[in-house]
């Protein structure tokens, strides 16, 4: 096991909440026909997992992952995941949110609708019973008439 990156749980936090900062843009406003508008001379980047843990100076997310679990450090990885869930599920109210739907199941979101139907297939069981209906199958061709 590698020695620990951060020696307190504030350094990490400090440094998680520097790269929620730093994705979100760097910009100077400027106005333009009248309205005022930011000017990106860096674009906001989204929220993702690797990217915290490559900012905050892990090697993998199975480091950042290991340090989550670690009571001192492991309040301020979940609370950074949860910011990182947050913003998937924000776009979901977007039109095209493929993407963040794939993103929310590697999460471990699952879609209710399948959820049900898997409880009520378990509760349910399938019943089948055939009911005769006065003809008789052929047991060979010989007994096909036509």
């Amino acid at each position: 096991m590698q020695l620990p990156i951060f020696k307190t749980a504030r350094k990490l936090a400090n440094k998680a909440q520097a790269y929620f900062r730093y994705i979100e843009g760097e910009y100077h406003p400027e106005i333009k026909s009248g309205k005022e508008q930011k000017v990106y001379s860096r674009e906001p980047e989204p929220a993702t997992i690797t990217g915290l843990a490559l900012f905050t100076g892990f090697n993998s997310r199975q480091e950042l992952e290991d340090y989550e679990q670690n009571g001192e450090f492991g309040y301020v990885i979940s609370r950074s995941r949860l910011q990182i869930e947050a913003s998937y599920e924000k776009k979901l109210h977007q039109q095209a949110p493929s993407g963040a739907v794939f993103a929310l199941k590697t999460l471990g979101w699952k879609e209710k609708s399948d959820e049900r139907l898997v409880n009520e297939t378990r509760i349910a069981g399938l019943k089948i019973e055939i009911v005769g209906s006065g003809l008789t199958t052929a047991a060979n061709e010989a007994e096909v008439m036509i």
